[in-house]
C-alpha cells in the first residue's frame, strides 16, 4: 500500500508540473514586456527543496528497481519515466538502473531509439502508414490490436528531384527547429539511393565510417557547432534492374556510423547516451550548400570491395529468397510475422568477407526484417546493431515507388 501510495503522489505531482508549464508558457506568451517577478521560484527549484528531493538514496534505489522489474509494457512503464521527471537526484538514479535496450530489451527514454536493440532476439514492432497525410507511424507491440506505444513518426515529402522522410519523435511535430526532430531519409532522383541523416552524432565522440565519401571525424568541442539533421550514418542502394527480371528488389545497406568489429567476438556498437542540447544554433538547418552530401551519378549500387576499402563500416544486404515451385512465388521465412506478398518485403543480413572474425550463425542471423500484414499496416523487427531510428528508416526507404529497380 505504501508503494501504491507513493506512485500515486507521482503521477499527481507530475501532473501539476505539467500544469504549471503550461501555466508558464501562458503567462510568457503576453509579449516581451512582460517581467515575470525576481522572488518567484522556479517549479524545478519547489521539486528540489520537497522532501521527494531529499529521500534516503537507500529508499530511492528500492523503489526504482521495483519499478523497472514491475512495469516492463507500456504504457505501465511509463511510470519509470515519472520517476525520472521528479527532480535532479531522481533524474540520475533512475539513469543508473534502466539499462540500455541491448541489455534490458526495452524502450524507455527517447535516447533508446537511437541505441542498438538486443542481441538475442528481436524487438517486434509495426508501422501504420497513413495515405491521405502521407505519414508513418512507427509502434511498439505485434500487432495494432495490442496496447501500443508510439516510438517514432515520419512524413514523407515529395520534391521534383528527391524525396525526404521526417521523422520525429511526436506524430504531429516535423519541424526541423523541434526538439522532437530526430532526422530524416533523403533520396536522389531515382529513388534508388537513400542517405540517413541523424540529428546529432550517432555516438559520444562522434566517428563516421564512410565509402567513397571523405570521413569525417567530429569531436566533441566541434560536434556543438555543427547544426543539427545533417549528420550521414548509413546508405541505402537499390540495385537497378536493368533487364526488368521478375523478383525481389536487392538492396544494400552501408551502416557509416557501425563498424564491422561490432557484430565480432566482443565487439561492441556504438551507444548514445544523450540526444543533446536543442539550441539555437543547432536547431538551424542547412541551407543546400557545401555541407550537404551529394549523390553521385555513377551506379548506386558501389560494389563491396570499394566500400570496404575504408573503415569497414557494417555492410547489410537483403537475404535472398527461394523459388517455391507450389506458390509460384519468392519466398522467405518470417517466422509468421508476415503474411501478405509484397514487393516491399525483405529481410536483412550482415555481408561480411571470409577472413573476419566473425561466426557463422552470426552471418546468417536476420538483424532487420520488414514485411506486410494488412492494408497499410507492416511489421519491423530489428535486433543488435541496428537502433529503432536507424530500422525505421531503412523501412522508409522501402516504401518509395521505385520503377527503376523492379
Amino acid at each position: 500500500m505504501l508503494f501504491q501510495g507513493i506512485l500515486r503522489q507521482l503521477r499527481e505531482m507530475c501532473d501539476s508540473k505539467s500544469r504549471s508549464r503550461a501555466n508558464r508558457t501562458c503567462v510568457l506568451g503576453r509579449g516581451r514586456s512582460h517581467i515575470a517577478p525576481e522572488n518567484s521560484p522556479s517549479p524545478s527549484a519547489l521539486v528540489q527543496q520537497s522532501p521527494w528531493a531529499n529521500m534516503p538514496p537507500e529508499l530511492l534505489l528500492e523503489i526504482i528497481h521495483r519499478l523497472e522489474a514491475n512495469q516492463t509494457l507500456w504504457p505501465a512503464r511509463k511510470d519509470v519515466v515519472a520517476c525520472a521527471a521528479v527532480c535532479r537526484s531522481w533524474r540520475e538514479t533512475t539513469k543508473e538502473v534502466v539499462r540500455t535496450p541491448e541489455q534490458c530489451g526495452l524502450l524507455t527514454f527517447p535516447i533508446s531509439m537511437k541505441q542498438p536493440g538486443p542481441r538475442d532476439y528481436p524487438i517486434q514492432c509495426y508501422i501504420r502508414r497513413d495515405r491521405a497525410t502521407s505519414a508513418y507511424r512507427l509502434y511498439l507491440g505485434l500487432s495494432p490490436g495490442d496496447a501500443s506505444k508510439l516510438l517514432l513518426a515520419a512524413r514523407k515529402i515529395r520534391r521534383a528531384t528527391s524525396t525526404e522522410f521526417l521523422v520525429s519523435l511526436a506524430a504531429d511535430d516535423f519541424s526541423r527547429t523541434s526538439c522532437m526532430y530526430v532526422g530524416r531519409l533523403r533520396s536522389n532522383f531515382l529513388r534508388t539511393k537513400f542517405i540517413i541523416y541523424d540529428r546529432h552524432p550517432s555516438c559520444d565522440h562522434a566517428t563516421q565510417f564512410s565509402g567513397k565519401s571523405r570521413q569525417k571525424t567530429v569531436s566533441k568541442q566541434q560536434s556543438s557547432r555543427v547544426p543539427a539533421g545533417y549528420y550521414n550514418i548509413a546508405t541505402i542502394a537499390y540495385e537497378l534492374n536493368v533487364l526488368r527480371t521478375r523478383g525481389p528488389r536487392r538492396m544494400l545497406c552501408t551502416m557509416r556510423s557501425i563498424p564491422t568489429s561490432a557484430i565480432e567476438e566482443g565487439g561492441t556498437a556504438p551507444t548514445p547516451t544523450t540526444l543533446g542540447n536543442c539550441t539555437d544554433e543547432q536547431c538551424s538547418p542547412l541551407s543546400e550548400g557545401k555541407n550537404l552530401v551529394k549523390f553521385e551519378s555513377s551506379n548506386p549500387v558501389e560494389p563491396l570491395e570499394t566500400v570496404r576499402s575504408t573503415r569497414d563500416p557494417l555492410i547489410l544486404r537483403n537475404k535472398a529468397p527461394r523459388w517455391h515451385e507450389q506458390l509460384q512465388c519468392w519466398c522467405l521465412n518470417f517466422r509468421g510475422r508476415v503474411t501478405v506478398a509484397s514487393v516491399k518485403n525483405f529481410q536483412l543480413v550482415a555481408s561480411v568477407d571470409p577472413s573476419e572474425n566473425v561466426p557463422a550463425t552470426e552471418q546468417e542471423r536476420v538483424i532487420l526484417q520488414f514485411g506486410k500484414i494488412g492494408k497499410d499496416i507492416f511489421t519491423m523487427d530489428y535486433c543488435y546493431p541496428l537502433s529503432a531510428f536507424q530500422a525505421f528508416a531503412i523501412c522508409l526507404s522501402s516504401f518509395d515507388t521505385k520503377p527503376a529497380c523492379e
